[in-house]
């Protein structure tokens, strides 16, 4: 999305730090247009009245600063979580997931000012710039994107949203190289949490978690109260390599605390909720699933897709998750559904009247029947 012409305004995705600070001077004195600072608040904790200050200083002509956590949550990480979305095994999708709901508001933004033209702080290295500009093309296609050069090293940097805290290069690009223990923000070491295990519940209806300990909150505040929860409990630390969309490996550390917590709540649920075939077909779909939403296809129509099949699937998802939580550890003690399909009359070893185990031969013997021809076959040719 490279500009050929000169535009009339810039909206900048500005973070108020070194790097995006450093890009707004750079857009005012090359492009000698005005640049609208905007600033998605995802949960980052961060005093977003002094980056606006900040964005001012710098010389933005308008601040724009957009509340986007309930919808973040609600519309983002809540339909992964039905997915059962974790890329390469490990990564929950923090940044992935935030990426494309910030360029959706950019674009807003962008609309609503009247500009023609938008730009990122991202790297063309690393994986956001594709987050960005993928989403850009896919909503606002007649807009045009500024290329932006990159700025000072650091010991390693940090994305943090309402899901998770991301710390990456610096440092940390030596995969035998242990994180500082200083580095963490959202939780403690797992040896240093309390001695006493945390018991909490979590409500869900059709997949979507609602509360905890029976009180009801909103989607934002639910993920909040988690990540204090699970994060005193030192929950959610992930330190992995993964293959970046543009083709080479990278070292990731990561802390999600309350969507680790979400994810095992939820995969215990579906194990007394989902059909066996459908749970099967969901599971087969979640890396497909994670794929597409690490390398920034988001609003495409596969993304889609996958996501009404998934959703379809979650009806049934609802019902209560009891979970044990003890220095670093998540543990499912109990689970209950008026939707259940786990019957105990079912599944008692003793006398019963729903299943007949004499058909377990007739069973066996015919699902064992392609084992029986080959090992036939084979002893021909001996």
């Amino acid at each position: 999305m490279a500009v050929d012409v000169t535009p009339n305004q810039i909206v900048l995705a500005y973070s108020g730090g070194l790097d995006t600070s450093v890009i707004m001077r750079w857009l005012q004195e090359t492009y000698h247009r005005p640049v609208v600072a905007f600033v998605a608040n995802v949960g980052q904790q961060e005093d977003l009245e002094a980056i606006a200050q900040k964005a001012q200083h710098t010389g933005a002509s308008q601040v724009c600063v957009e509340d986007v956590r309930e919808a973040f949550v609600r519309d983002f990480v809540f339909p992964a979580l039905r997915a059962h979305a974790v890329y390469e095994g490990t990564y929950l999708l923090g940044t992935s997931l935030a990426r494309p709901l910030i360029a959706q508001t950019q674009v807003d933004v962008a609309r609503r000012v009247g500009a023609d033209t938008v730009s990122h702080g991202a790297t063309g290295k690393g994986k956001d710039q594709v987050r960005f500009e993928l989403t850009y093309q896919d909503l606002a296609p007649h807009l045009k994107g500024i290329p932006v050069p990159t700025t000072i090293q650091k010991p390693y940097s940090i994305d943090r949203n309402l899901l998770h805290s991301s710390y990456e290069g610096g440092i940390l690009e030596d995969p035998w190289q242990e994180p500082p223990p200083d580095m963490f923000l959202l939780t403690v070491a797992p040896e240093q949490a309390p001695d006493r295990p945390t018991y909490i519940e979590i409500d869900f209806t059709s997949g979507v978690p609602v509360a905890i300990d029976g009180t009801a909150y909103s989607p934002a505040a639910l993920l909040e109260t988690l990540n204090r929860l699970a994060g005193e409990n030192g929950i959610g630390r992930v330190d992995m390599v993964e293959n970046r969309f543009v083709g080479m490996k990278s070292r990731g550390v990561y802390e999600t605390p309350g969507g680790t917590v979400l994810h095992i709540a939820h995969r215990a649920l579906e194990s007394i909720t989902l059909d066996r075939e459908v749970m099967h077909i969901r599971d087969s779909l979640i890396p497909k699933y994670a794929q597409l939403v690490y390398n920034g296809f988001w609003f495409s129509p596969e993304r889609a897709m996958l996501q009404a099949a998934i959703d379809e699937a979650q009806r049934d998802v609802t019902g209560t998750v009891r979970l044990k939580l003890y220095k670093g550890n998540c543990l499912v003690v109990g689970r209950k559904s008026t939707h259940s399909l786990y019957r105990n009359d079912f599944v008692t070893f003793e006398a019963d009247q729903v299943y007949n185990q004499h058909d377990a031969e007739g069973f066996i013997r015919l699902n064992g029947l392609r084992l029986k021809i080959r090992a036939l076959r084979q002893d021909a040719h001996c």
